[in-house]
């Protein structure tokens, strides 16, 4: 794992930023078709960069070529993932991964060791999320898309969008937009280390709205659902805990849910 000084400086630190394209959103039952990465510093720019094609060994379905148009005939000649994993995971090393959404990168990368055997490396590098620092703006744009973020910060274009080197070229530039306020490593790993308040909610009904605009009754349901986790969940019930009393007590459940505390009762007399 990647050893950082106390006070290393963010803007001298290498990071690796990688991205995959693959055959769908299942981590375990898809597979890799693209992998792309870039060695950087933000000081010192581009170091190293490694490309290549895969091979999955299954079908690409149309779905997933719509996205990123890459097709069974492109792969056709490309090696399989056990021809080319020892030369990902050397050139990934012990620096830190920067990533958009990289928990799925990660995650898909490491099934494939999985199928590979024991003698595959896993990853277990510390990361970066572009996706959860871009949580934190407020001001920033409605969607948390990488490409949203591109546009947003006026970043060029890097290639066509949703092929891996494109989107790892970009997604460089936008770390560097998204880490301007940091000076150390430590001080933005530290806010990466607990759950971010998000600005703007991503659920459909509220989409790119704040959080205070959402009804209470579809805060609960949200929170009780199970369906969310991480920064959103955390998010939710921040919001949950600061709404009016008077909503609180209109939907008794939502306080009982989030407190574990009996339901407050509306005191007598009272108009709401």
């Amino acid at each position: 794992m990647t050893t950082i000084a106390p006070m290393a400086l963010l803007n001298k630190q290498v990071f690796v930023c990688l991205d995959c394209e693959t055959t769908g959103t299942d981590i375990y039952n898809d597979r890799v078709i693209e992998f792309s990465a870039v060695r950087f510093s933000l000081e010192g720019g581009e170091i190293k960069s490694f490309d290549t094609l895969i091979n999955p060994g299954i079908a690409i379905p149309k779905v997933s070529s719509d996205v990123h148009h890459i097709s069974d005939e492109m792969v056709a000649v490309s090696p399989s993932i056990a021809a080319v994993f020892d030369r990902i995971v050397k050139f990934v090393g012990d620096d830190i991964i920067v990533g958009h959404n990289i928990n799925f990168d990660i995650g898909i990368i490491n099934a494939e060791a999985e199928r590979l055997g024991p003698g595959a490396k896993t990853l277990s590098n510390r990361v970066i999320d572009t996706l959860r620092l871009a949580h934190r703006y407020s001001g920033g744009p409605l969607s948390n898309t990488l490409e949203s973020l591109v546009q947003y910060f006026n970043v060029e274009e890097q290639g066509a969008a949703h092929r891996a080197m494109a989107d790892v070229k970009a997604n460089v530039e936008v770390f560097r937009h998204l880490t301007v306020e940091f000076n150390a490593v430590e001080e933005l790993m530290t806010i990466l280390a607990q759950p971010i308040l998000m600005k703007r909610c991503p659920l459909k009904k509220y989409k790119g709205q704040p959080f205070e605009n959402i009804s209470v009754r579809y805060l609960y349901w949200a929170i009780s659902s199970g369906l969310f986790s991480g920064d959103l969940l955390f998010s939710l019930k921040n919001e949950l805990k600061i709404c009016s009393l008077p909503e609180q007590i209109k939907n008794q459940r939502a306080l009982a849910y989030l407190s574990g505390v009996k339901p407050i009762r509306k005191p007598k007399g009272a108009s709401y």
